[in-house]
């Protein structure tokens, strides 16, 4: 059945590559019909936009917390706020400075979360001619499906929902089972999906590859085996929301073997583009299924009035700050990513970073406000003083679990470093929703504090002649570029390596 579908929706998307102009004009058209009616509508005169240059001017640039008011009223049950009726869920995610951000999925916007997933698979299968992956068992390693209720709207993690969307012909060959999915602990459910899938035909695993690295491993312990032997119809490894090239080598390894990967990029707000080709640099942009790209140059996004452009607009090889517009009822929504267009024929991109400094090496999403009230919490509670700091994510390859690693300079510092740590990692916990799934599942071992002697941030800056003017030391950065220089200015340091520093 796979064969000629897959050809179809190849098809399909092929044909959307030369409409992708045409395709973003009308879905403007067709969101501010619905959205005239709607109390955001009506608040923005959207009576009167009739062409993007007047929407631009009567929509301004927005991220979650300009929109939280808007939230809130959909909460207390207030219909036709953003989008018409109510959302049918609320993705549960993480935020900014609220902590816990809440998604609206509507009816109309649903299709674009799952269709376009079925999309990036049927485009490979066309490609490729690899139609077995769909003979054999598929896994999707997810959040757990039980959904709970805010303001009466199903709420839960996007990858929960996303199993409820999933359609009955592919339910016969979906593992784990839907009581395994629903096993908040992460081991004990590794366990279980492990009992669940060990002698079956997988020929499809999807997740984030840090969770696909430790299903390799206990696979392995359990079996002594490499994951091709066990699974020797395994060819197709679909992934998405962090970055794949720290783990590809190890992942690889675990397999004995290299497979296809299918590369995503989905999100709480929109299912925003995929891998279509394994020829092809990028991820195709998903120009047709309810959302409005808008596009701001990386260097203006924070300006008062940054350059906003249309799809038509941009120019390959530049970096843009990514607006959405969609039928979720997010208008000139902030999604704090930034992408570059390897291509614009068709219009093929990549994620080259975030706004802000973060860490998601392990799809934790830490953001800088979530660090310095962790930090300045425990401080506060135990008299310290923080004289700097930065935080920087310690993969593991083999050795145990990886964790964040921090590097603090004290002014006075802490009687017991170990039970400081446990402090600003338990405020970290309650502050990221997602760091705190990945300590309880026993992903991430808890945060470790290196410290930084007295000036040794200014002698760091000085060494890569930062020092002084509006130069500042990043919070947080999702590599070890900062982090690996910055051991030779620590308390511990050997006189050697601090002579290094020093120079």
């Amino acid at each position: 059945m796979a064969k000629p579908f897959a050809g179809y929706i190849h098809k399909q998307v092929k044909r959307s590559m030369f409409t992708a102009l045409a395709d973003q004009e009308q879905i403007l058209k067709d969101l501010l019909k619905t959205g005239r009616k709607t109390e955001f509508g009506i608040a923005h005169a959207f009576n009167e936009v009739a062409a993007y240059n007047e929407f631009r001017q009567a929509v301004p640039i927005r991220d979650y917390e300009a929109f939280k008011p808007y939230i809130e009223r959909i909460k207390q049950g207030k219909h036709n706020v953003l989008w018409k009726g109510l959302p049918i869920y609320f993705a549960k995610t993480s935020g900014t400075t609220s902590g816990v951000k809440y998604i609206p999925i509507t009816k109309e916007s649903v299709d674009n979360h799952f269709e376009t997933a079925r999309n990036a698979f049927f485009c490979y299968m066309s490609e490729t001619g690899n139609y077995s992956s769909a003979n054999g068992k598929m896994i999707f390693l997810s959040g757990s499906p039980v959904l709970e209720r805010v303001g009466g709207i199903p709420t839960g993690r996007l990858s929960g929902i996303s199993n409820h969307l999933i359609p009955r012909y592919l339910r016969t060959n979906q593992l784990p089972s839907y009581e395994t999915n629903c096993i908040e602990d992460w081991e004990t459910k590794l366990e279980k999906i492990v009992d669940e899938t060990i002698d079956q035909d997988m020929t499809m695993i999807s997740g984030i590859p840090p969770w696909m690295q430790m299903y390799f491993d206990r696979l392995t312990a359990r079996s002594g085996k490499k994951i091709k032997d066990l699974f020797p119809n395994f060819n197709v490894m679909v992934q998405g929301g962090v970055n794949f090239e720290p783990y590809k080598a190890r992942l690889f390894e675990s397999i004995g073997k290299k497979v296809d990967t299918i590369e995503t990029y989905p999100a709480s707000e929109g299912f925003f583009a995929f891998q279509d080709s394994q020829e092809q640099e990028g991820l195709l942009l998903n120009t047709n299924f309810g959302i409005y790209f808008e596009f701001v140059p990386a260097q203006e996004i924070f300006s008062d009035n940054p350059t906003r452009l249309s799809l038509k607009e941009v120019k390959a090889g530049e970096n843009y700050a990514l607006i959405i517009n969609s039928n979720a009822g997010l208008w000139g929504y902030n999604l704090g990513d930034i992408v570059k267009f390897v291509s614009t024929d068709p219009f093929r991109i990549v994620v080259t970073g975030r706004i802000k400094h973060f860490i998601s090496a392990f799809g934790e999403h830490v953001i800088g406000e979530e660090v310095e009230y962790s930090l300045m919490k425990a401080a506060e509670k135990e008299g310290l003083k923080v004289t700097e700091f930065t935080v920087a994510p310690v993969i593991e390859q083999g050795r145990g679990k990886s964790y964040h690693e921090w590097f603090i300079e004290f002014e006075n510092p802490p009687q017991s470093i170990s039970d400081f740590s446990m402090a600003v990692d338990r405020n970290l916990r309650e502050k990221n929703i997602y760091y705190d799934d990945l300590i309880k599942g026993n992903i991430l071992q808890t945060l470790k504090i290196r410290p930084v002697r007295k000036n040794g941030f200014i002698e760091y800056m000085k060494s890569v002649g930062k020092l002084g003017g509006q130069n500042k030391v990043p919070r947080l950065s999702n590599d070890r570029k900062i982090a690996d220089e910055l051991r030779y200015y620590l308390q511990e340091a050997s006189p050697e390596q601090q002579g290094r520093g020093l120079k």
